[in-house]
């Protein structure tokens, strides 16, 4: 019997953390046309945690946002990795890598001081200013096109 059950693991963030990230995300994208998803799982499976960002996007489908303007947060807590995955829309328009970089290094400083919901959440509003800046919100043609949920992997 005792094969049966597997210990329940701890949750990678608590509720309250969630609930701050998931109200960035909102927050962020209420500015502007992009969409920004947050995906967390203990372990990356990749020894490049940004190959594994880039299949999680794809597999999110998150490619398919009509301006092409999405941003994958991913994290692997446990395995202290992390990676930020623009849209070729997006990713173009911020000047490429050194964009993305800065906002790496931001979110490394947060997670060495293990103020990770907090790290989180602050690159989701640094990332959604930077949506709004070169793809402005507008009422007659933008939805949401993906959920705000933070994905959790295994």
């Amino acid at each position: 019997m005792f094969g049966l059950f597997k210990p329940k693991k701890k949750p990678l963030l608590s509720a309250a953390e969630q609930e701050r990230i998931v109200a960035a995300v909102q927050e962020a994208e209420r500015n502007t046309s992009g969409e920004i998803r947050v995906y967390m799982e203990s372990r990356c499976a990749y020894v490049d945690s940004m190959d594994r960002a880039r299949e999680v996007f794809f597999k999110l489908k998150m490619q398919e946002t009509s301006n092409h303007n999405a941003v994958l947060v991913y994290i692997a807590l446990v395995d202290r990795q992390l990676a930020l995955y623009g849209d070729e829309g997006i990713h173009r328009k911020t000047g490429g890598d050194p964009y993305w970089r800065q906002e790496v290094q931001l979110l490394r400083r947060f997670f060495q001081e293990n103020r990770i919901a907090e790290g989180i959440a602050t690159c989701v509003q640094h990332i959604g200013m930077s949506l709004s800046e070169h793809f402005p919100y507008d009422s007659k043609t933008d939805k949401n096109e993906l959920p705000d949920d933070i994905v959790f992997g295994d």
